[in-house]
């Protein structure tokens, strides 16, 4: 079954393919499709778009499916509409997302001759959160909740999650667990305070105050230190042998629950009080990880934070638009040695992050990257919704564009070119600032656990560093280099794309085209590296391969990519441009 040839569009040039809030069934659906078409039919050719359906094959069973389109994309992450359907003896029969998700489970235990008996259960689990989401959001258009913060709001409004990955929502953890303390149920809730006695208490600090945010929420008596826990992780881990001891010699205190209120932002474990946000760990898994903050990573923080502290001082001040907001300190429990102490100096370690005032510029509102590319208008952060009321057609959509690209993309490519720093800039991880209008004028970029270094720019710095810390800290050049164009291109780019293409279906060429027009810029002036060279001239772009790191359960550090076809040949926009947007004057 070959792909497409030429690009094309299956919605009117001149119509708005933006869809209404889905439901979960559908929107389970539709993301399993993406995985399939992304990772398995796809790099094998078993995909074709015709009369304005996608249509793929699973090869090793034969099984063919199709689905309705809203729009297709130059990269291939098209807009899918309606049930998907599966062609049974001639005639086309409706499946749903879990035989769906069956399908897939039986493909791929025939490709790899491996059995993974949690898949299954693991996309039930994510339609399971999807549900538990939407049915939280129409409870609050009921009682008339409204977010009064648009940040946070944003932070708040992923109902779907990912939508290139197999399990987005997937969580361990009770139901009435996950009610009180997900981001999707617009949760505030104190935190739980525990003293803990100086000898017993771990902590590094990359700057005098940094564990100001701690130590300002409630006094301890003399001889302790004030230790913040998540109130969901301290329930998990309150009987833990060695912390009842502790509590019985008087060595750490239970003060109860107490200070502001916080609130979870998009990776549920962050937690944020209008102030300062605060990563936790968490021992529940979400999507595939366990989420909790292993010693190296507590370390790592701050280490990163002081050897990047003149690295992205230089960036701010080549690139005044974008900043790098800081995790200057830790602080955790050290009650023992071995398996036991590791697990409560893990569970109980606590990262501080800057707040957003520390960098965001005055005047500026920040936004959650993610929710401004979000498929579905779930907040008023939506793109769809952002550009409303400031001029709605394409020139006020390719003005936003080429201003946002200016600030998002300069600094990310500075940082690996010029620092050797890989930065991680998926669309969770930037906050986007922008000003009444809804213009971007700042980008922040945040969360230094995946923060890397190319080891052998900074051979002296991470040799000054423990072992067990330095090497979680590094990516070679290659997956580093991966890493920077699946997390700026695939993640982020090309889904911000798929969203102001939804709004303007004729302007997709066009937006592509500024991405190119800027990574040009930016090849030039970093004297044509070959790797950058090789990305205008449009080579295959690398793409996370999260359904087959999942099925293989591997950690997502250890993900492969696979290789999915540019939008930036020339030849490519050129022909997109004529067939897409004749007449256009971009």
């Amino acid at each position: 079954m070959p792909s497409p040839s030429s690009p094309s569009t299956s919605a009117s040039p001149s119509s708005s393919a933006v869809a209404a809030v889905a439901s979960a069934d559908e929107v389970a659906a539709h993301t399993l499709l993406n995985c399939l078409l992304r990772e398995v039919s796809g790099p094998e050719h078993q995909t074709a778009v015709a009369d304005g359906r996608l249509r793929l094959r699973l090869p090793r069973r034969g099984v063919v499916l199709r689905v309705g389109l809203r729009r297709t994309s130059l990269i291939g992450a098209h807009r899918f509409a309606g049930p998907v359907s599966e062609q049974r003896d001639g005639t086309w029969t409706e499946v749903s997302w879990r035989e769906l998700a069956e399908h897939i489970h039986r493909e791929l235990q025939l490709r790899t001759g491996v059995h993974n008996d949690e898949f299954l259960d693991q996309v039930a689990s994510s339609h399971a959160g999807m549900t538990a989401a939407l049915e939280q959001r129409e409870k609050a258009a009921d009682c008339g909740d409204t977010a009064h913060d648009a940040y946070l709001a944003s932070e708040q409004s992923l109902f779907f999650g990912h939508r290139f990955h197999p399990t987005p929502k997937a969580r361990t953890g009770s139901a009435d667990s996950w009610s009180l303390f997900a981001p999707e149920a617009g949760a505030r809730f104190p935190l739980h305070h525990l003293a803990v006695r100086l000898e017993y208490v771990r902590e590094e600090a990359a700057s005098p105050g940094a564990l100001a945010a701690l130590d300002r929420q409630r006094p301890v008596p003399d001889g302790y230190r004030l230790l913040p826990a998540h109130p969901w992780q301290y329930a998990m881990l309150r009987e833990h042998r060695l912390l009842r001891a502790a509590f019985g010699r008087g060595d750490v205190l239970d003060l109860g629950a107490g200070g502001r209120d916080f609130a979870p932002t998009a990776s549920v474990r962050t937690l944020y009080d209008g102030r300062d946000f605060l990563k936790f760990s968490l021992n529940v898994r979400i999507t595939n990880c366990l989420r909790k903050n292993a010693e190296y990573e507590l370390s790592g923080a701050v280490a990163l934070t002081r050897l990047l502290e003149p690295i992205a001082a230089d960036l701010a001040a080549r690139f005044p638009g974008a900043d790098l907001l800081r995790e200057p300190g830790y602080r955790t429990l050290d009650l023992a040695r071995g398996e036991d102490g590791r697990d409560l100096a893990e569970g109980f370690g606590v990262i501080v992050r800057e707040g957003l005032a520390a960098r965001l510029r005055p005047g500026l509102t920040g936004l959650l990257a993610a929710a401004v590319a979000d498929e579905y208008p779930t907040s008023g952060a939506q793109i769809s919704r952002l550009l409303d009321g400031s001029g709605t057609g394409p020139d006020r959509a390719l003005a936003w564009w080429d201003a946002y690209l200016g600030l998002l993309v300069p600094p990310v490519l500075a940082a690996y070119f010029d620092h050797g720093v890989v930065l991680e800039p998926h669309l969770q991880n930037v906050v986007i600032g922008v000003d009444a209008s809804g213009t971007p004028r700042q980008v922040l970029f945040r969360d230094l656990e995946g923060t890397k270094l190319l080891p052998e720019r900074h051979a002296a710095a991470l040799a000054a560093l423990p072992e067990s810390v330095a090497r979680p800290m590094t990516y070679g050049g290659e997956r580093g280099w991966d890493r920077v164009v699946y997390c700026l291109l695939v993640n982020h780019i090309a889904e911000m794309v798929a969203a102001l293409a939804d709004r303007h279906p004729r302007l997709e060429p066009a937006l592509w085209s500024a991405v190119r027009r800027v990574l040009c810029e930016r090849s030039a002036a970093h004297d044509d590296p070959p790797a950058l060279r090789a990305l205008v001239a449009g080579v295959p772009l690398p793409a996370k391969a999260n359904l087959l790191t999942r099925w293989a359960r591997k950690a997502d550090r250890d993900a492969g990519y696979v290789r999915i076809a540019s939008p930036l040949a020339s030849a490519l926009l050129s022909e997109a441009a004529r067939v897409i947007v004749p007449g256009s004057s971009r």
